[in-house]
């Protein structure tokens, strides 16, 4: 959530960074519903102040056994409209928070400007290499690849759940087992990170507080009977841990990782691409999240995607990273990198990782403070959160780029330890 205060004190400046985004930020409602929240304020606070002196005189009076009843009286006719606007300021309140609540995140001094992913900046690939080799012989995509060897059912998926649902079978149900031990074991060690196992349900506080409530209810699955939904990623619960706290400056940065099912309607997917694993309506993401101090949060951001570029590398797959521009950027996201991988059965990268610092914008939907160690002062913290990676399309790229001309798929070195020794994937039919 953006700062009320920074909006009213300096309103061409956040106007000009909304701009940045693209059109349809309604900053001028706003400002006009905090101006008529104020004109509640002033006058409910002048009526309190009255009834705190009527109260003062009433109770001098009764001390000196004296006639209270023109005060008694005023409080009579006082008290019910002081009660009224108690109620419409609180209303008014809600109304605010709400309009402000509508607003995306500044971008950052250092994001692109653009219109839409078309004017995304590419800023590096790994190898490095204009494009990787291309096969010596026609190469398949994944689907292709894991219905022949018998390890992606997705006409099963869609008897049981329906589409954008697929099973794994054998070697396939192993290998995402073995990505997610993987990616864990790399986080918790070397990376360092903390590893915590979530909720997979979530309450509506903590969608509002990383931002996807109210604006993207219809992209989650809501449970029937109790108030509550379906994770869309592991951030949601992850950095909520920290939710309506006030944290010891000592104890930041805080570095979490956590593997979960993640659920997404795709309410807004019409038209993309949904074949496959790239696309689905439950799937699997070891996700990374950070708390830190303000002026920490750009190098951590560094820090994050270079910690899920490790990912990539240690399974030799190719990539590029991408920095989103101001068009492109998501909702809470003051800055992103996108880490894209090569698909050589698609011919394009396609995301697998996006890494985002949203500084104090969900700090603020949470309520989440730190105190400073020597001055004791208390200031939003900054969060950040990234895919380490995307254990599905992770999949996706390890089918495509490790297929050979006879159907059969090699296991990244990596992997084989948690594959048993498996080091190739053969026909299960």
């Amino acid at each position: 959530m953006l700062d009320l205060k920074q909006i009213r004190d300096d309103p061409e400046w956040v106007e000009g960074r909304l701009a940045r985004r693209g059109k349809g930020h309604d900053l001028q409602r706003v400002h006009a519903l905090d101006r008529e929240k104020r004109a509640v304020q002033a006058e409910t606070e002048a009526l309190q102040g009255r009834r705190t002196e009527i109260s003062r005189a009433i109770g001098h009076l009764k001390g000196q056994q004296g006639d209270a009843s023109t005060w008694l009286a005023e409080m009579q006719t006082l008290a019910p409209r002081l009660k009224e606007l108690e109620l419409a300021l609180r209303a008014k309140e809600e109304e605010v928070v709400a309009a402000v609540a509508s607003l995306p995140n500044l971008p950052d001094d250092s994001v692109p400007l653009g219109r839409d992913e078309n004017d995304n900046v590419e800023l590096r690939r790994w190898p490095l290499a204009d494009q990787p080799e291309p096969f010596s012989f026609p190469a398949k995509n994944h689907w292709e690849i894991g219905e022949s060897l018998g390890i992606l059912d997705f006409e099963a998926g869609v008897r049981v759940a329906g589409a954008r649902f697929t099973v794994l079978r054998g070697s396939g149900a192993r290998l995402t087992r073995a990505l997610i031990n993987f990616m864990l074991d790399l986080h918790t060690g070397p990376h360092g990170y903390t590893e915590v196992l979530p909720p997979f349900l979530v309450n509506r506080e903590s969608l509002f507080g990383t931002g996807q409530l109210p604006k993207f209810e219809e992209d989650l699955f809501a449970t029937r009977d109790d108030p509550l939904f379906l994770i869309p990623t592991a951030e949601v619960p992850v950095t909520n841990l920290v939710r309506g706290q006030i944290l010891e400056e000592d104890a930041l940065p805080m570095r979490m990782v956590a593997w979960t099912a993640c659920f997404r309607r795709e309410a807004g997917s019409a038209g993309k691409a949904t074949r496959g694993l790239i696309r689905q309506h439950q799937f699997d993401k070891v996700e990374l999240v950070w708390i830190t101090r303000p002026e920490e949060s750009e190098a951590a951001l560094e820090q994050l995607t270079r910690d899920a570029e490790a990912v990539l590398q240690q399974l030799v797959l190719p990539y590029r990273v991408v920095a989103l521009c101001t068009g492109d950027l998501g909702f809470s996201a003051r800055k992103t990198y996108d880490l894209e991988v090569w698909l050589p059965g698609q011919g394009r990268y396609r995301e697998i990782s996006s890494c985002s610092n949203t500084g104090d914008f969900q700090a603020r939907r949470m309520q989440t403070r730190l105190r400073r160690q020597e001055s004791r002062k208390v200031d939003p913290v900054h969060t950040l959160n990234g895919s380490g990676l995307a254990v599905g399309r992770t999949l996706v790229a390890i089918l495509e780029n490790y297929q050979q001309a006879d159907g059969s798929v090699v296991i990244p070195d990596v992997l084989r330890p948690y594959m048993g020794g498996i080091s190739v994937l053969k026909s299960e039919q």
